[in-house]
């Protein structure tokens, strides 16, 4: 009888398969933490990416203080994060403290017998540390904070290989918040120069000093109570900064006069709305608040300027604006009037919502009125 030939099969050692696993892994988790530039869900990704890798209960990251010279907790997971992130530790304190001291990584699979280690955070937590690992996140070789993973699950030890692969995601994640914190650096230098800019614009009307700091605040005060995505809180915030960028184009004798404006000085004054919006759209990166800076004058029953829009036609940064414009104009002393009474003012918002401005923003700012949200959003700012 002839035999058979032996079929070949694909075999793979289990341990290899694995190590691919986790390699294939790690390249995702990379991806994920690169692909956001925001400081605080890069830092939420990172704890979750630990966990994930290294197969552990918890996660933690900690930052370097270097003006305190200590180490805190800037995320952990778990179910006692609040408790844990009001721990710090003194550089060279406990395991993430020798860590960020050293710049060398470390396992510790007996943390009872390793004098390093600093049982604090098991005391006030209840939480028993049976072993842990811990790597240095550096960036430029300066050791800016430290990622640990608390008991690996099945109560294994963590070993050479998890350290190994633990080391690589520490450089993903300094990588990721180092782009973060650069990004965020340049968007805040944008920011406050569209500020400088609408205050020296502002200078030129002694009557409304301050207008342009007040409207962004109450902007972002309406805005809490609306469901805006941080991209369009940003976007926000620079079209109440700029909206009446266009001002820098209306003649000082309509914009100083004291008294009433006649009808053609108000046509004058009026087209501020759609020069602002031509110098903005020079700027690409402003191409996104062009619409609130444009339409900040609209009114829902298509009264306002400068193209008549009705309701849902006007967006919505414009209608926030408006709102937040409004009660600023009304609240504060003009040349031609004193400022009116806040619950004159409220009742005369209320009054005119489907009409003049829209429900759900005028809704958002009693919301913030009542909680008094207004208030402290200004005072926060002037003391920024």
């Amino acid at each position: 009888m002839k035999k058979k030939p032996l079929q070949r099969r694909n075999f793979r050692p289990k341990s290899l398969q694995k190590q691919v696993e986790r390699l294939t892994l790690l390249g995702e988790l990379g991806r994920i933490l690169n692909s956001t530039l925001d400081q605080k869900e890069v830092r939420r990704r990172a704890i979750e990416a630990v966990t994930r890798l290294m197969e552990a209960e918890v996660g933690s990251l900690l930052l370097v203080d270097e003006e305190r010279n200590q180490l805190y907790f800037e995320v952990a997971l778990g179910d006692e994060e609040e408790e844990i992130k009001k721990i710090t530790l003194k550089m060279g304190e406990g395991i993430a403290g020798w860590v960020a001291q050293s710049g060398e990584p470390l396992i510790v699979n007996a943390p009872d017998q390793d004098p390093r280690f600093f049982n604090g955070v098991d005391g006030k937590t209840e939480f028993k540390t049976r072993n842990l690992i811990c790597v240095p996140v550096k960036v430029k070789e300066r050791v800016i904070g430290v990622l640990e993973a608390i008991n690996k699950e099945g109560k294994k030890p963590f070993d050479q290989e998890d350290l190994s692969l633990f080391s690589s995601l520490g450089d993903w994640v300094a990588i990721a918040l180092d782009n973060a914190r650069v990004y965020q650096e340049l968007e805040e230098v944008f920011f406050q120069t569209s500020e400088s800019l609408a205050d020296a614009i502002e200078k030129r009307d002694p009557y409304t000093g301050g207008h342009t700091q007040r409207v962004t605040s109450y902007s972002l005060a309406i805005a809490k109570h609306l469901s805006l995505t941080p991209q369009e809180k940003k976007l926000l915030r620079i079209a109440s900064v700029l909206h009446d960028v266009g001002k820098i184009g209306i003649d000082d004798s309509i914009l100083r006069k004291p008294e009433p404006l006649s009808r053609d000085e108000y046509e004058a004054i009026k087209r501020h709305a759609a020069m602002g919006a031509q110098i903005v759209e020079h700027v690409r990166k402003l191409w996104g608040v062009i619409p609130g800076v444009k339409y900040h004058h609209e009114q829902m029953d298509g009264g306002g300027y400068p193209e008549g829009l009705r309701g849902a036609d006007i967006p919505l940064l414009a209608k926030i604006v408006a709102v937040a414009d409004a009660y600023d104009a009304m609240t504060t002393d003009r040349p031609y009037r004193l400022r009116m009474d806040e619950k004159v003012v409220i009742d005369d918002l209320k009054r005119h919502r489907g009409t003049k401005f829209d429900r759900k923003v005028v809704g958002a700012l009693l919301k913030a009125y009542r909680k008094g949200d207004l208030k402290s959003e200004v005072r926060t700012r002037l003391q920024a």
